[in-house]
């Protein structure tokens, strides 16, 4: 598995270039709280690394999604759209907000892995 994730609190799994999954980490969630909306972008949209990708919004706040790689939306999880709750209670695996076609898979060696995101997070 090619978890990776970003200083933004976002994951991405790149195991097929063609369709990676985004969505926002365990500790995003925590942070945020109860999660009750979800902006997603729209499929097609293109997407340069770090640009705002979406939003979501909770009991406490509202938060940008970043991209966390260039590329190009392919999916997005309308049953998140439907329960924005997946967000806090499977934030990296039902809780998904969307899948990308990347267009520079090399931008993942820059991504931490889960020993960084974790040192990251709990420094």
């Amino acid at each position: 598995m090619s978890l990776k994730f970003t200083a933004d609190h976002e994951w991405i799994n790149a195991d097929d270039t063609a369709a990676a999954v985004v969505g926002i980490t365990v500790h995003a969630q925590d942070a945020l709280g109860d999660v009750v909306f979800v902006d997603l972008p729209a499929v097609g949209t293109t997407f340069a690394q770090g640009d705002v990708a979406g939003v979501v919004e909770s009991v406490k706040a509202a938060a940008d999604v970043y991209a966390p790689l260039s590329g190009e939306v392919t999916e997005v999880n309308e049953a998140l759209r439907d329960d924005p709750s997946l967000a806090n209670t499977d934030p990296l695996g039902a809780g998904w907000f969307f899948k990308m076609k990347l267009s520079d898979a090399s931008q993942l060696d820059a991504l931490m892995d889960t020993t960084a995101y974790d040192a990251l997070t709990q420094g």
